[in-house]
Parts: C-alpha cells; structure tokens; sequence
C-alpha cells in the first residue's frame, strides 16, 4: 500500500508518482480497483461510482475542448496535490491516460518533451500514442 495525504491509496497498480512526488493513479475505465477520491473520465460509457469528472476526448485523438480539459487537468492536478487520491481512466488506459498523466507531470515542471519520456517509462511503454497528443501536450501550462 502506499500512503497519500494520510489516506492508504490500496493496489499499487497503475499508481506513478508525479515528479514533484504527488501520486495519481492511472487505469482502463473497466479495471475494478479500490475507490479514488476522484476521476478524470476520458472515456463515454459508465463512470465510477465516486465523485469524476468526465472530459470528451476521442481515442487516438485529443480533446474535443482544450480548454475545458485543461481546466480539468488542473483541477486534477490541485486536488492531488491536496492529498485526494486522484485517477484519470479511458477506455484503453494507455494513449489518452497516458496522456493526461503526461499532461499532470507538465502541470508539475516537466517540459512536454520530458514528460512523454517520464510517463514511458514511469506508466506504460505507448503512453501517449500518436503526434497530436505530443503536439498537443504543448499546450499544457
């Protein structure tokens, strides 16, 4: 187990610690896992029973409103750094996840091109899959 602001964040799978030491979890939206405080929903189709947030962002692709993801991965973000035990979820897990945990580790001094490296190797191998979620990560501030 590991502990985030005093509250036990159980199965270790998937949870990756921001550069500045915050820890977010990310997953497939269909992979049973213990309670989050909160969600960042990438993904349509059922969401988690606990409180999220939901952000249409199409597979393979990047938000359909970048500001409105944006301010949900910064909103994210504050609430991790606030010791919430923060998720982000798609359908796949690894492109539009990755992503977004890409997106978090920018909010937290990274630079786009570190934090594509940073969640490679930190979450999954193919996070962020394709040249416009790079490109778009630029974005992020």
């Amino acid at each position: 187990m590991v502990r985030v602001g005093g509250a036990l964040w159980a199965g270790e799978r998937g949870v990756v610690r921001l550069p500045g030491g915050t820890l977010v979890r990310g997953r497939r939206l269909e992979d049973v896992v213990p309670p989050a405080d909160f969600a960042l929903v990438l993904t349509p189709g059922p969401a988690p029973a606990w409180p999220h947030r939901r952000v249409r962002w199409p597979d393979f692709w990047i938000p359909l409103d970048g500001d409105d993801a944006l301010e949900a991965l910064r909103d994210a973000h504050r609430r991790a750094l606030d010791g919430d035990r923060v998720e982000v979820t798609c359908r796949g897990g690894v492109g539009r996840t990755g992503t977004a945990l890409a997106a978090l580790a920018v909010l937290d001094g990274l630079t786009p091109e570190e934090a594509v490296r940073w969640v490679r190797r930190e979450y999954h191998p193919r996070a962020v899959e394709t040249p416009w979620q790079r490109w778009w990560l630029r974005r992020v501030r």
